[in-house]
């Protein structure tokens, strides 16, 4: 089983509550937009990969072999907009594009690194109490 010192939480929630106040008004929570866009398994998935090194299209589509075509220029868009993702054409025939992390990219790869590692640690606790809620909940 998973445990977390209560002061490890309790240090989280006092920064929560610095970020957004004493009492929460999710409207205008500044962590809410953020999660939005790293929170979705395409995102974090694409920062991943380029986490390791420049990618063009191509590569990141083999890479993430199950996401659509629309879904992943959206995504790469997405991660642009946001400044977590820098996209570099190259003066060719036909032009070559690159995908690469920015330094706002690679700063998520710490708080990333320790939400891969948590799921790592957690993920037989997790498959356990999915299987156990649907052998109750058929």
């Amino acid at each position: 089983m998973t445990t977390v010192a209560s002061g490890d939480v309790g240090a989280m929630l006092d920064g929560f509550q610095r970020a957004i106040g004493v009492e929460p008004n999710f409207d205008s929570c500044p962590v809410r937009g953020v999660l939005d866009r790293i929170g979705d398994k395409w995102s974090t998935l694409m920062v991943l990969t380029l986490a390791l090194r420049p990618h063009r299209f191509g590569e990141l589509k083999r890479a993430i072999p199950d996401i659509s075509q629309r879904m992943l220029t959206q995504t790469l868009r997405d991660l642009q907009r946001d400044g977590y993702v820098a996209r570099q054409v190259f003066p060719t025939t036909p032009p070559a594009v690159e995908y690469r992390l920015t330094d706002l990219g690679r700063s998520l790869m710490v708080p990333l690194a320790g939400l891969v590692d948590w799921a790592v640690r957690t993920r037989g606790e997790i498959e356990a109490a999915r299987a156990a809620f649907d052998g109750e909940n058929v």
